[in-house]
This record gives C-alpha cells, structure tokens and sequence, in this order.
C-alpha cells in the first residue's frame, strides 16, 4: 500500500508535467465552481447560510472523490492507485500557475497592457494602473501564494491519510481542495456569506503555508530568510499568506508590493526595489523548485507513515510461546 500511495503521487506529478491541468470542461473543480454559482444568492441569514455551506460542500466533495477510488481499488490495487493519482492531480496545480505567471513576467517588459490583462488570471487586483515592477511583484507573489493553496495543501491532506487508505487520502485533498475554492469564491469581507468559509480556509491554511515557506527557503539555498520574512509575514491581512510571500521576497532580496495594501521589503539589499525581468523569473524558478519539494516530502510521507503503521501493527502482534 505504501508504495501504491507513493506511486500516486509520482504519477499526479508526473501528470502535472505533462498536462498541466485536465480540459475545463472535465475537470471537477471547475465543476465545483460552476455547482456553487447558484448558492450565491441572497440568504435571509447570510452567515448561518455560510456556516452550512462551509460544513456541506467539502464533506460532499471529499465523498465523491473517495467513493470513486474506492470503486477503482475493487478492480485491483494498481486501479486504486490510478484513481487517487487522479484525484491527486485534479486537486492540486502546479505547472498551470507557473506558466501564467512566467507569461505576466514577459509581457511586463514587452507590452505592459498585456501583461496587466494576464495577471487578472493570477491576482485578484485592479491592474490598471500598475507599473511594469508592481505587476511583476503580483506574479511573483501569486506564485508563492498558490503554491501554499494550490500544491502543498492538497498534497498534505492526501500524503497524511494515504497510510491509512487511498480513498481517505483521496478525500482528503478533495476535502482541502474544497475548502480552498469556497474561500475563493465566497471569502471576501464584502461578500454576506463569506465568513465562515474564509475563518475555514485561514484554519486549514495555517500549517500549509508555514510550510510552503521553509519549502522556498530551502528551494532558494537560504534557510536562514524564514528568520527575516517573520516580522514581514504580519504586514497582509490574511494571516497566512504572507508566508510564503515575505519568505520569496527575502530569498530574491527584493520589494514585493499590493499598492495601498503592504509592501515586503526582502532585505536590507532590496532597498525598495521591486522585482526586474530576471528577479521575477527567479522567483517563478524557485517556486517551481518548491513544488518539486513538495511532491517528493509526500511522497516520502506516505512510505514513511505507511511503514510506520505496518511495523506497529506487527508488533502488536500477540507472542506464542510454544508448549514445553
């Protein structure tokens, strides 16, 4: 079963290199989105409605997902395993969000116009009015950002349960998955139902993006900027994502900016300098790094945890002393 577990996720890697992410028109998160459109109403008690929501839409998507593994793995282990790849690769985003951001950070210097177009796909930020430095710092910070939520999240849920079986890992990441698209959707201050979803989403996010920053330190060969990006990690409001982002600002030693809103002076070497062409694709090549790291640490997760419950399952094993 570990090894099973492991190969799941080495194959959802393997299939985020090579597609990137499944056609919109089959993949299940865009069919979450398109499945939420008609909660977005007026409620008579907004929050209430919220509360519902949040406890109801992952648990619905955590059992569709482990159902079908589930069903896969009465085939035979190789089509369980298959079948969480699957999910796996459903739930989480990698190469996708690179590649956006990699096209922002060409556009900004060729066709600054385009390039703020582009980002809208990355940010959730009026771009009108940035500089060709400003939108090179949201991609940046988009990238460390959605590694967090896109990548590590779901891959945590998945490696921690794969031990235990492959539908609850499956479940798992669905289940953070998500959590993490009702945030997108529903998680604004302006919005009547979005604080549950939103409180929801800072929970589960907490570990995740802490992690994402020590993946991006190690990733940038400089453990020591988890130390500096500290204090920065408090300037955005979201008490998460300032992780990962105040930790790639300090491992680029630049400025990474929302205007109005922080601003992550990465070191005293940064000076208030915001990212140039070949800072920012630096950061979007650490962040590459990052997911790599993280794919291997969950894979390693699920061998390691699957050991680790094999071995006391044996010990628990009762002693038969033989009769004299």
């Amino acid at each position: 079963m570990t090894l099973i577990a492991a190969g799941s996720v080495a194959l959802a890697a393997g299939l985020d290199r090579l597609l990137a992410e499944p056609p919109a028109a089959l993949h299940p998160v865009a069919w979450l989105g398109r499945g939420l459109a008609p909660l977005d109403r007026t409620w008579t008690t907004p929050r209430l409605a919220g509360v519902g929501v949040a406890l109801t839409v992952p648990l619905v998507a955590a059992a569709v997902a482990a159902g079908g593994v589930a069903i896969a793995s009465r085939l035979g282990p190789l089509a369980g395993g298959v079948a969480a790849a699957v999910v796996c690769f459903t739930c989480t985003s990698r190469r996708m969000l690179l590649d956006e951001a990699r096209a922002v950070v060409a556009a900004s210097g060729a066709d600054l116009p385009a390039a703020r177009e582009r980002l809208r796909a990355l940010a959730g930020r009026d771009a009108t009015a940035l500089s060709a430095g400003e939108v090179r710092s949201a991609a940046v910070e988009s990238a460390a950002e959605n590694l967090a939520d896109g990548l590590v999240a779901p891959l945590a849920g998945f490696a921690l349960l794969a031990p235990l079986s492959l539908p609850l890992a499956a479940a798992a990441a669905a289940w953070v998955k998500a959590v993490n698209t009702l945030d997108s959707t529903f998680g604004y201050r302006s919005h009547p139902m979005g604080w549950a979803p939103a409180r929801l989403d800072d929970l589960v996010m907490w570990v995740p993006a802490r992690a994402s920053a020590v993946l991006l330190a190690v990733a940038g060969g400089n453990p020591g900027a988890l130390r500096a990006a500290r204090p920065l990690a408090r300037r955005p409001t979201s008490p998460n994502a300032g992780w990962p982002m105040a930790t790639l600002a300090v491992v680029l030693g630049v400025c990474l900016t929302k205007p109005g809103a922080y601003r992550l002076d990465g070191g005293a070497e940064a000076d208030g300098a915001l990212p140039t062409p070949a800072d920012a694709d630096r950061g979007v090549v650490v962040v590459a790094r990052a997911g790599w790291l993280a794919f291997g640490l969950a894979a390693t997760v699920a061998v390691v945890g699957g050991s680790a419950l094999a071995g006391t399952a044996g010990s628990s094993l009762p002693v038969v002393i033989p009769p004299c």
